[in-house]
């Protein structure tokens, strides 16, 4: 008979894995990249690997490694182990078992990492775990796509709509391991649904965040890290805005995207740099990517927009401090400023977008419809059109291929606004 966690269990439990599974990560990884790390912490497998004569019983059928509990920082004894392991056995381990906790299957990518995993439950008895997180059950890989994210894993906050789906869809095509965070649950789902159909078992996942929810940011990163193990790039694209006069806004608006487009990056980048550290600390020669995707009103003024405005010039600044804080943890940190997504519903939502907005608040002088207002904007761009998700997608795979660029904002703009 199995029991139910107790919250304080199921904490540690949680704690245990965000210590381990980065290290593992960057243990078991190949020349050029972290592995994929999933695991599985569920009542049964718990009880079965806390049996002492269990590991012995499966070490034959997959390479195992057991963590035995010592008194030395876990993330200590786990290296020991796993070294210890390569020079007795010969190779890597491709499940590393922490008795009565959590097992970690490990691999090039979700599927095979999941397949390790699985193969050692059923050998142990167990099953497969009822409480692992896993980003649908396709078989591998159903569409060719690039490698040139292979083995990444992209977290994307703000990934259900806009530009955020347009980069996700983008960079799974890339080969990444996408993760499709938002607070609309549902469409971020049924989003992630789609391109594990279209590229396989593990190629997304959601999951429930609200950037501005320090709760919020913790329950997502603790599915994420039970399903990948760790980040290689974590894209801020959660965003809103309250247009109006500053004679007009209501404080609450104006707090409610300062809470979003400025605290919530905060939160998110304070969330992220342990893991992201604890990478870098087992590979010192891999570096991982913080990309806020802000504006082009980061950069320039606008009338009517403060608040929005205020909070992307604000985050602007913080990336650049943290990119001098943090570069020695191997972090860079950069932004994207695109210009508009006119075909985005930010813009073209009939109710609520910037033109339905601009044209009620009278920003674009002489118009008297949504088309007025969008052509104002796009005769102000040299290229004669908005940009598009694959002009921001380009520019991210730069900002991560580039080795020597941190601290920097990145118009995507047509020419409308150049860097100075």
């Amino acid at each position: 008979m199995t029991s139910t966690p107790s919250s304080d269990e199921s904490l540690r439990i949680a704690e245990t894995i965000q210590v381990v599974a980065p290290v593992l990560r960057g243990l078991l990884g190949s020349e050029t990249s972290l592995a994929i790390v999933t695991c599985d912490s569920s009542d049964q497998v718990r009880d079965a690997t806390s049996k002492t004569s269990v590991a012995p019983q499966v070490i034959g059928m997959n390479p195992v490694c057991v963590v035995e509990p010592a008194y030395a920082p876990l993330a200590d004894q786990v290296r020991q182990a796993v070294e210890h392991y390569r020079h007795e056995v010969g190779q890597s381990p491709q499940v590393v078992v922490l008795p009565g906790k959590v097992v970690f299957g490990a691999g090039d990518d979700y599927a095979s990492a999941r397949a390790n995993l699985d193969l050692f439950l059923e050998a142990l008895g167990a099953g497969v775990g009822d409480q692992a997180p896993s980003p649908g059950d396709q078989p591998p890989t159903q569409q060719p796509r690039s490698s040139r994210l292979s083995s990444k894993v992209v977290v994307l906050a703000g990934a259900a709509q806009g530009f955020g789906l347009g980069l996700a869809q983008g960079l799974a095509e890339e080969g990444a391991h996408i993760v499709l965070a938002d607070m609309n649950i549902a469409r971020a789902r049924s989003e992630a649904s789609l391109l594990v159909n279209q590229y396989g078992r593990g190629a997304a996942l959601a999951v429930e965040l609200n950037v501005a929810i320090e709760e919020s940011q913790r329950l997502a990163w603790q599915e994420i890290l039970a399903t990948y193990g760790g980040v290689d790039v974590f894209i801020s694209n959660a965003g809103i805005t309250r247009t109006g006069s500053v004679t007009e806004q209501r404080r609450e608006d104006f707090e409610l995207v300062t809470a979003v487009n400025y605290t919530g990056y905060f939160l998110s980048v304070r969330s992220i740099v342990p893991i992201m550290a604890a990478q870098h600390e087992v590979r010192p020669e891999l570096l991982f990517d913080i990309i806020d995707i802000n504006s082009t009103s980061g950069l320039e003024g606008t009338r009517s927009n403060f608040s929005y405005l205020g909070s992307q010039a604000g985050a602007i600044g913080l990336s650049r401090s943290f990119a001098m804080d943090l570069i020695g943890q191997g972090i860079k940190i950069n932004t994207v400023c695109p210009g508009n997504y006119l075909d985005g519903p930010l813009w073209s939502d009939p109710e609520s977008g910037f033109f339905a907005q601009y044209l009620r608040a009278g920003r674009v002088p002489g118009a008297s419809t949504i088309g007025d207002v969008r052509a104002f904007f796009e005769a102000k761009v040299p290229m004669g059109r908005g940009c598009l998700p694959s002009d921001v997608v380009r520019a991210v795979l730069y900002l991560v291929e580039q080795q020597y660029e941190t601290g920097q904002s990145l118009p995507v703009t047509g020419g409308r606004i150049t860097m100075n």
